[in-house]
């Protein structure tokens, strides 16, 4: 029997890999990124030889849940949001963030890609959903971002990949105590030329993966702790210890 074929529970991720469940997690710069590579969360071609991180979410919980868990009490354009156990690049997504000129949170839809206010397109977005945390102070795309506009991106849970093409292994990964979790994330403002319309963006921060997760990939979102996901809002402050990786023992991974 293939491992793929094997009816499995929960694992640790690296008793999965003596068991034969995790291969390599490698694709060639030469191939073309299609709609099924975005769906398994792969880099643009050109940009890396490893997947992306993180390409795909969970996000289970209505309008209401996210409120209620993030202590939300505005809501910026929030009506076209349903709950989506399949959250992809360039969908719409709702972020919460700091209203302007307030110390209160709002819930708002945006555009998973940051795209820089001075990007020509929306298309350079599809390159920018996730933002290393050891470069967005400084990298040109995200630092005015960072230091000024910066976002929890709610998730019940966030996908990664394992094994050779042909017999993939999807794995949810998410917290044990937690049903509702924070990524740290940065969202912007970009302006359609054509139409004059603005637009709202937003990137997922990665860091180095942690135990747990390092079979899958070596990078993972950060997860903030709810109670650093002030701290993270407050830009005034510097938050740079925040984006480290998670413990390893807080999390859960499941094939699906």
């Amino acid at each position: 029997m293939e491992p793929d074929d094997r009816k499995v529970g929960p694992l640790d991720p690296l008793d999965a890999r003596r068991r034969g469940f995790l291969g390599d997690a490698t694709i060639s710069r030469n191939r073309k990124l299609t709609p099924s590579r975005y769906r398994e969360g792969y880099y643009v071609p050109g940009r890396s030889r490893r997947r992306i991180m993180c390409g795909r979410y969970d996000l289970s919980e209505n309008a209401a849940a996210i409120m209620a868990r993030f202590h939300v009490l505005k809501v910026f354009d929030t009506n076209e949001f349903a709950p989506n156990r399949d959250v992809r690049p360039t969908d719409r997504a709702p972020i919460v963030r700091l209203a302007k000129g307030s110390d209160e949170r709002e819930l708002a839809l945006a555009r998973w890609g940051l795209v820089p206010s001075w990007a020509k397109d929306l298309k350079s977005g599809a390159s920018r959903i996730n933002a290393r945390a050891e470069t967005v102070a400084t990298q040109r795309a995200f630092r005015a971002a960072y230091n000024a506009r910066r976002c929890l991106v709610p998730v019940s849970a966030f996908y990664e990949w394992s094994g050779p093409k042909g017999k993939r292994q999807r794995w949810r990964v998410s917290l044990r105590d937690e049903a509702l979790f924070a990524l740290a994330g940065l969202w912007e403002w970009w302006k359609d030329a054509t139409t004059g319309d603005w637009i709202q963006t937003y990137t997922v921060i990665t860091t180095d993966a942690n135990e747990a997760i390092r079979p899958l990939h070596d990078r993972m979102p950060v997860i903030l702790e709810r109670s650093d996901e002030g701290r993270w809002l407050d830009t005034n402050g510097d938050a740079t210890a925040l984006l480290a990786p998670y413990a390893r023992n807080a999390m859960l991974l499941e094939p699906r």
